[in-house]
Parts: structure tokens; C-alpha cells; sequence
């Protein structure tokens, strides 16, 4: 089982997470003639998926080599394919998570019951509390622990890169944009990353996080709102204002976002990377399509490869120099094709406050991303950058092809 599925998809697996699809393979499998692969699953790695109406066919079925995680499955029909060679996860009890989730997140699942309750009673915060806590407690409960959070990072991994692949995040490449989690609503520093989160989605491409606070929580914000009209985003600015920032209170920051949400109940897909090893900063509303990780080094390269379109480091601290160096780093060893352009937002900041760009320019001089590195003030410029670079090369995306 490949742990970060949504780094390098293992070759020969097929990854089925819902009825129709294992319906559609079985079928495909039970009509091969060749005897070698005829009824076989092996490859087959079927998670959180209710088989109990399925035992005929599963009986027709070759067990060896295939995984199944999280399904439902008759006794006798499990300890069949247990004969055969399957390797069957058993349900985990006493998690406040289902480690072998088919979906990725939304805000109204993380959030759920904020309405009526506290920050602390809603799943994000009491998963937080109960990873804190194993991780803290004897070693039986921390391996469990371990084992349950990894199988739901692989379960989160394999759900992102179908998205990706073929589902409502493969219509246009993805663009990071990273920067602080300190930004408060209501800033210009938040202002900002919101205005280059909208300019992004209404240019086409799908905007990506690290799905917290700050200005992620603007340039998804943006992103959600980029179809419609900059009174739209300058309103909703308006409603976070009140609520500024999440340390006083993480209920009343979430509660005005969720007010914005219902204001604009649809808004454009986009994507959020956060991580409960950060649990203390609250993922934000704004992103449709929330993967939220319990690794964070997993989540921190998963962000970083998936934003073929490029990625946009606005101003931030330790967090924000580390991605910007750790995508450097991909583009130094990178082959000439396989570069992300980096386009820093913020010529002062990064040349005088945290002098980050002097150093990624002597990096990459004489390498293949040395034209991939750029430094702008304004939101707009970094837009115009990434839609030449883009410009009909990809696909799918609005305005480019």
C-alpha cells in the first residue's frame, strides 16, 4: 500500500471507492477470457465500500493480492477472501474519524454542529483533541494511533489524486498560493492575498492552500467567490472584518465565515491542504475540497506537486520560507520540463524584511528554473505571469486556451 497515493500513484493498482465503480470492474474481470487474468483482483485496493450485497460475486472473484479497507462484508464472505489471499483491514473502533474515508473534506462536515455549539464540540476540533491525547498516552494507544492516522492519510491521498485526475479538480492546473497564517481579516495583507485568490479562479485555474487561516484562508476565499463580482469579494471582506483573527475565539472567527457561506451558498472549486499537526490553527470555510492530512510533511510535498500551474508565495514567516525553498529544491533537481514557476508577491518584503529572493536567484542561476523565478509587487502581475506561462499549453482552462 503506497502511503502518500497522491504523490506516486502505484502502478497495476485500481483504487475503487464506491459500488459502481467495483460493479464496473467486476463485470470487465468476470468477462476476460485470458485465464491468467480472468476473475482476478489482485491490484485491487476497495475501500469504504458496502459489499454485503455482493457476496455472489465476490465468490466468482479471485481473492489474491487485493486490499480491502474499511468495507463491509459478510463474515463467511470475509473469511473467504482472508483464504484467498486478500488482505482485509478490520473497522477501528473508538476513532472520531473513519481512517478509510472515501471523500475528501468540505467545511460543513469539519464544522458541523458550529451552528448550535462551540468551536470545541464540531469533528475538526475532536479530532485534534483525540490525536493529541493518543499521541501522549502509553504505546498501545499511540500505535494505534500511528496506524489509524496513516491509513486515513493514504485514504485522503487517494481520494485528492482522483479529484485531480478526473473529478471537479481536473478541469484546469492548480496554483498554490502560500503565505502566512497570521494575516487578520481585515488587513491589507488579507485584502490582498483575497484579490489574488479571485484574479487566479477568474483567469481559470484552480487555487490551492495549505487550507488554514491567514492568507490562505483569503486566496481561498477568493478563489470561491471568483465568479462573481469584486462587490461580492469586497462584501464578504467586509463580513469577515468583524471577526479578525481565530486566538480569541475560534467559534466566532468560524461562525462569521460560515455567515459568508450561506450569504454565497455556491461558489467555484478549490482546494485546501491543512494538517491536524497544526491543530491549533482551524482550517478555513472557503475551500470546497478540503484534504486535510494528519502528516504534515506528507501534506507540505503533496501541496507543493500538485500545483502544476505554479505557486505564489505571499508574505509570511518560518512556514512560508520552508515551501518556498522546498519547491525550490524540486525545481534545482528538476528536468526542464517539470518546472513550477515560483512568482514571489512583495518586492520589499522579500528582498529587505526576509531577504528570501537574493538567495532563490543564486540558486537557480545556471539551472533549468532560472526563468522560472519572479518577484512582483502587485497580485495582478503574478496573474499576468502565470497565464503566458500557461498561455494554451493546458487545456481546459478559461481565457487561456
Amino acid at each position: 500500500m503506497d502511503s502518500t497515493p497522491a504523490l506516486h500513484p502505484l502502478p497495476r493498482v485500481i483504487e475503487i471507492a464506491s459500488l459502481a465503480d467495483f460493479d464496473r470492474h467486476a463485470a470487465a474481470a468476470l468477462a476476460l477470457t485470458d485465464k491468467r487474468l480472468a476473475a482476478s483482483m489482485h491490484g485491487w485496493h476497495v475501500q469504504s465500500v458496502d459489499l454485503r450485497a455482493r457476496g455472489a460475486m465476490l465468490e466468482k472473484l479471485r481473492a489474491a493480492g487485493s486490499v480491502f479497507m474499511g468495507c463491509e462484508i459478510e463474515g463467511k464472505i470475509e473469511r473467504r477472501l482472508r483464504g484467498g489471499g486478500a488482505l482485509v483491514f478490520p473497522e477501528i473502533p473508538g476513532l472520531p474519524f473513519d481512517p478509510y474515508r472515501g471523500e475528501l473534506y468540505s467545511g460543513g462536515e469539519l464544522y458541523a454542529g458550529l451552528e448550535t455549539g462551540s468551536y470545541e464540540t464540531v469533528p475538526d476540533a475532536r479530532i485534534y483533541a483525540w490525536l493529541s491525547h493518543r499521541y501522549g498516552a502509553g504505546a498501545h494507544d499511540a500505535l494505534n494511533a500511528a496506524l489509524s492516522s496513516t491509513l486515513h492519510d493514504h485514504a485522503i491521498g487517494a481520494r485528492l489524486e482522483s479529484q485531480i485526475r478526473d473529478g471537479a479538480l481536473a478541469h484546469a492546473p492548480l496554483v498554490g498560493v502560500m503565505g502566512g497564517h497570521a494575516q487578520q481579516r481585515g488587513s491589507d495583507g488579507y485584502a490582498t492575498a483575497a484579490r489574488l485568490g479571485y484574479a487566479l479562479s477568474g483567469a481559470g485555474f484552480i487555487v490551492a492552500t495549505g487550507g488554514g487561516p491567514g492568507a490562505m484562508e483569503a486566496a481561498n476565499l477568493g478563489a470561491y467567490l471568483g465568479a462573481g463580482s469584486t462587490e461580492n469579494l469586497a462584501e464578504a471582506l467586509e463580513m469577515l472584518a468583524v471577526e479578525p483573527g481565530f486566538a480569541s475565539s475560534v467559534t466566532r472567527w468560524a461562525r462569521a465565515a460560515a455567515r459568508v457561506r450561506e450569504r454565497w451558498p455556491v461558489g467555484l472549486a478549490n482546494l485546501g491542504i491543512p494538517t491536524w499537526f497544526y491543530g491549533h490553527e482551524p482550517p478555513n470555510m472557503f475551500a470546497t475540497h478540503i484534504a486535510k492530512y494528519f502528516a504534515n510533511a506528507t501534506r507540505e510535498a503533496v501541496l507543493l506537486e500538485k500545483c502544476s500551474g505554479g505557486i505564489v508565495f505571499m508574505p509570511g514567516a518560518a512556514g512560508t520560507v520552508q515551501e518556498i525553498f522546498q519547491d525550490a529544491c524540486e525545481n534545482f533537481y528538476g528536468a526542464a520540463g517539470s518546472i513550477s514557476p515560483m512568482v514571489l508577491v512583495g518586492i520589499d518584503y522579500w528582498t529587505r524584511t526576509l531577504p528570501a529572493y537574493p538567495l532563490l536567484v543564486d540558486l537557480a542561476r545556471g539551472r533549468a528554473m532560472e526563468d522560472m523565478v519572479f518577484l512582483v509587487d502587485e497580485p495582478s502581475e503574478a496573474v499576468r505571469i502565470l497565464v503566458e506561462l500557461n498561455d494554451g499549453s493546458i487545456s481546459g482552462v478559461r481565457g487561456l486556451a
